[in-house]
């Protein structure tokens, strides 16, 4: 399990530490950086990935992810710009720090980061030299082999990406092998494909879809899935409470797979090309949730967006049922959908706010 985030120098993010439990709500204001944080969050998945580069990319590049405001008490003005996140586990404690590329006259890649330090320890031994089994600085590394010895990591390193995204011979390096497959393994869910002519409203090829992808575009294969593999009676109970006079279910035709709704009043069963954008969102987080292969950590980015308020009891139901087999990071601008999760489940509360262009923890003071 998660047990700590470490975000500094990432937008509105100057620095905050983040005390995790098994079910955690980040909720604020509009604009107080509720998604800045999932975004960091979610960097080092694509970091263990190998698409690092092409994460901060989609954010601007690495110009427009760093920390823009000025310096704050305590702030010393000798250090180097940089981007840390930091994560630690029961059994692990990775950190690693970004910074800008250096300006080369005959290249124009200027918007990939330049990854400064990696680094990986034991948890429990508060980051001494002797509990650390990765090392990285910018171009070589350190790592702790098979054998237990500490070796010179043989290729050099695209000063672009993560050690976990280049990492060759992984059994040779069991431990920083796992954290890389840790990482990899988080589940992130933001925006489903629900537009008009995507691929979650036309029927789509169907093979046994254990997991929800993260545009929802397997919706119709990852229920049946359920149906047929995973907590079937729990799934209809969450839509049975959300949509009391609608029953859902696939139709399958030629190996192509697609929703359809009954319901009451309607004489023929409705496809999924004539669901309400809301209906979709709230099916694909039903199928997300109740995965039969459950992540170890998940994180859903604003779930109530486009929901309408009578659906928040059977959301919050649904994420309290599956924190009991992932750990969850819900970010949520609605005070009411963490009231609802806490009747449920104990959750960690953490509420944010926005002083002077940085984003802070209320209550807190750094």
């Amino acid at each position: 399990m998660i047990t700590e985030i470490q975000i500094a120098g990432f937008r509105s993010v100057r620095n905050l530490r983040l005390q995790l439990s098994q079910l955690n709500v980040i909720s604020g204001a509009n604009g107080c950086g509720k998604s800045n944080l999932y975004k960091a969050v979610r960097l080092l998945h694509e970091a263990a990935s190998g698409r690092l580069s092409q994460a901060l990319a989609e954010e601007g590049g690495i110009q427009k992810a760093m920390w823009a405001g000025g310096l704050r008490r305590g702030d010393r003005r000798s250090d180097p710009k940089r981007l840390k996140l930091a994560v630690q586990m029961d059994d692990f404690d990775y950190q690693m720090a970004l910074g800008f590329p250096e300006p080369l006259a005959t290249s124009l890649f200027n918007l990939d980061p330049l990854v400064k330090e990696e680094r990986l320890w034991l948890s429990g031994h508060q980051r001494r030299p002797s509990a650390c089994i990765m090392e990285r600085r910018n171009q070589t590394a350190f790592l702790h082999n098979v054998e237990g010895e500490r070796v010179a990591y043989p290729a050099s390193l695209h000063q672009e990406e993560s050690l976990f995204g280049q990492l060759g011979e992984p059994h040779r390096y069991p431990e920083i092998s796992q954290m890389r497959e840790r990482l990899r393994q988080w589940r992130f869910y933001h925006e489903f494909a629900v537009w008009p002519g995507s691929p979650i409203r036309a029927p789509q090829p169907g093979i046994r879809s254990p997991i929800l992808a993260h545009d929802g575009s397997n919706l119709a294969a990852a229920w049946a899935t359920i149906v047929e593999r995973g907590h079937h009676e729990l799934l209809f109970r969450v839509v049975a409470e959300a949509f009391p006079d609608s029953e859902f279910h696939v139709e399958a035709q030629n190996g192509r797979f697609q929703m359809l709704m009954s319901r009451q009043g309607i004489l023929r069963p409705l496809e999924s090309t004539e669901f309400s954008d809301g209906t979709l969102r709230f099916l694909c987080l039903v199928v997300a949730l109740l995965s039969p292969r459950p992540p170890q950590f998940m994180a859903l980015n604003e779930p109530e967006n486009s929901l309408h308020e009578d659906l928040l009891p059977a959301l919050a139901m649904l994420i309290a049922e599956a924190s009991q087999f992932s750990q969850l990071w819900v970010t949520s601008h609605s005070p009411r959908l963490a009231q609802l999760i806490a009747r449920h489940a104990g959750v960690n509360h953490i509420q944010l706010e926005q002083v002077e262009g940085e984003t802070r923890i209320i209550g807190r003071e750094d």
